[in-house]
């Protein structure tokens, strides 16, 4: 009896090994439209990672070696198969230069292009993909149809290895004068929350600005509602694109002004975290 029962525990104790947490791994769920997808083609500085930095492939891509769900390099492209340069990327890498070099940084990039941020509302996506664009929908079928689902399948995948320390967003420039956004926003954001059993002020939300006016952004009206956001969401940070340089569109962010953007979204989360 004693046999067995020693060997109960011992396999009990295996598995808690296996699939406990390492809490020196921080995860960071990254999630809104082309900008946080990527646009900027990366160039040969962005193709050098320190390994502490990884990536939890939310797609297969087999062009590259990755399979869905599994952790790799936090070399670009973080989201899917042939996007670009992100502000993942140096909120990834500026994270890990700042922080100890006991702790990993881990992203999740879910994101799609052109989409407003009614897609990633759970309970009425499938009303927006009926009158979502054509170009759209072959990226929304790489999530299976479901991006905010996808967003949720890999962040619980990645609970078991780390823990959820922010959520990272840049979206709004498909909505932009919606002032319904900044709700719209905290819906999400709460369905995160909640389907991650996670707290608002351990996860806080860090929300990023469209291309600033000061660049001629096409979409920087939409600043002015995004800077509401913490008035809805307590635990909500705006994080500014002043001087982040921009492509010829006007709506996307260069190499450099993706590099400099992903920085201020480190900097907020590492004073946040309780780093200097």
């Amino acid at each position: 009896m004693k046999s067995k029962l020693f060997l109960f525990s011992a396999l009990m104790m295996l598995s808690l090994s296996l699939y406990s947490q390492d809490k020196n791994f921080y995860i960071f769920l990254c999630f809104g439209q082309s900008n946080m997808e990527g646009a900027a083609r990366p160039e040969p500085q962005d193709t050098i990672v320190d390994p502490r930095f990884q990536v939890l492939q939310a797609v297969n891509c087999s062009d590259i070696g990755r399979v869905k769900g599994k952790w790799y390099t936090a070399k670009p492209p973080l989201c899917r198969c042939r996007t670009g340069l992100s502000p993942a990327d140096y909120f990834g890498r500026t994270m890990v230069e700042r922080l100890p070099k006991k702790i990993r940084v881990g992203v999740i990039n879910v994101s799609v292009g052109g989409c407003k941020i009614e897609l990633f509302d759970k309970d009425n996506y499938k009303s927006y993909i009926e009158t979502a664009p054509g170009w759209m929908l072959n990226m929304i079928k790489e999530y299976d149809g479901d991006p905010y689902g996808r967003l949720v399948e890999m962040a619980r995948i990645a609970q078991k290895d780390g823990v959820i320390k922010g959520i990272l967003l840049h979206q709004g420039e498909s909505n932009t004068s919606d002032t319904l956004w900044t709700r719209k926003v905290k819906k999400v954001y709460e369905s995160l929350l909640k389907d991650l059993n996670l707290k608002a002020k351990s996860v806080p939300l860090l929300a990023g600005e469209v291309v600033h006016a000061d660049q001629g952004g096409v979409c920087a009206s939409m600043n002015e509602i995004i800077a509401t956001l913490p008035q809805t969401i307590p635990t909500a940070h705006v994080i500014p694109s002043s001087g982040c340089t921009d492509g010829r569109d006007n709506l996307h962010f260069d190499a450099a002004g993706y590099r400099e953007f992903g920085k201020r979204y480190a900097e907020t989360m590492l004073k946040l975290l309780g780093y200097k």
